[in-house]
């Protein structure tokens, strides 16, 4: 009997243990499916608030978006895109014809709404960056599409990117992607970048593309003490190349070339792969309203050296990046 009473009494206590474990687990369920609607509403919202005609308002719901990447991971890639959505809206500011080398410096009086709305813009470049994974840790790469956009004092040092497309972006000021990592494909073709470009220690892994991109400020492709920019995959060199460049840029091996790289100080790889890379960023395969044809990186067959003097256009199957 007394055994018995223990064994009941030690039934029991299981018993008890399983209906609290499952009354947690459901408080849990519940919770969780609470926090996710008060999540939902507050982008909601916060994406709303973007189309306030006080600039006070549109700062606080990026802020209050970025915040919502950070507390909620499952809307970061979202955030990045609505941030990105935001920047490439039309904007002009006297400062960039005046001195689109180093727009700080150009003094002007300007419109009191256009000073407004510099100062948002500003506010969604530097969220951007703060969203993004950075440093040797466990971290995500996420997409930014820039087409389009108009960027002052643009930085990504540091940052993880998976793809980045800036097609047809003005860059005004410097333009910071040192020590970046690009996962997959950076295009910047059709971009205009006026100041200086900085890529030291910067790795494009997936490629990236110059192509129809005018620079009028010095590029800074690297050096032993910074490290050297690196490229892999392909190469679409500009056909005009910078006309001032500082230190050299490293191939790696097996990377293809769009068009002859000459002019372009590369160090690395002599000799480029043969057959063709075909999974990258599906891009508009027609020359856009702006004369710029697609990206493309479906390289087809051939052996191209990454020594600009000897280097030979390789042939593209279609036009379109594809991912």
């Amino acid at each position: 009997m007394k055994t018995a009473g223990v064994a009941g009494g030690a039934v029991v206590a299981l018993y008890a243990l399983w209906l609290n474990d499952k009354r947690r687990r459901t408080e849990e369920a519940r919770h969780s499916l609470e926090s996710e609607k008060v999540a939902d509403e507050r982008f909601a919202r916060s994406v709303e608030l973007l189309g306030n005609e006080a600039d006070q308002v549109r700062v606080g719901a990026m802020h209050a978006l970025a915040w919502l990447a950070k507390s909620t991971p499952r809307y970061r890639q979202t955030v990045l895109d609505v941030l990105c959505a935001y920047l490439r809206r039309p904007f002009t500011h006297p400062a960039h014809e005046a001195k689109p080398e180093d727009p700080d410096k150009a003094f002007l009086d300007v419109d009191h709404d256009i000073r407004l709305e510099h100062q948002v813009r500003l506010t969604a470049q530097r969220l951007i960056k703060d969203t993004l994974s950075w440093g040797d840790r466990e971290h995500d790469h996420l997409d930014l599409d820039l087409t389009g956009a108009v960027l002052e004092y643009f930085s990504l040092d540091g940052r993880h990117v998976n793809r980045f497309v800036a097609r047809r972006a003005r860059f005004y000021g410097i333009t910071n992607l040192r020590n970046v990592h690009v996962q997959s494909v950076a295009l910047f073709s059709g971009g205009a970048f006026h100041g200086r470009l900085q890529l030291e220690n910067g790795n494009f892994e997936g490629g990236i593309s110059f192509q129809e991109t005018t620079f009028a400020q010095v590029v800074n492709l690297g050096n032993p003490k910074m490290g050297f920019a690196r490229v892999g995959r392909f190469f679409h060199p500009s056909p005009t190349p910078p006309a001032e460049q500082d230190g050299e840029m490293k191939v790696l091996e097996g990377t293809e070339f769009r068009e002859p790289a000459t002019g372009w100080h590369l160090t690395g790889s002599t000799k480029a792969a043969g057959p063709g890379l075909q999974n990258h960023v599906q891009q508009d395969a027609r020359r856009g309203a702006d004369g710029v044809r697609g990206d493309d990186d479906r390289l087809g067959n051939g052996n191209v050296p990454a020594k600009p003097d000897e280097a030979r256009a390789v042939r593209l199957d279609s036009e379109g990046l594809r991912d």
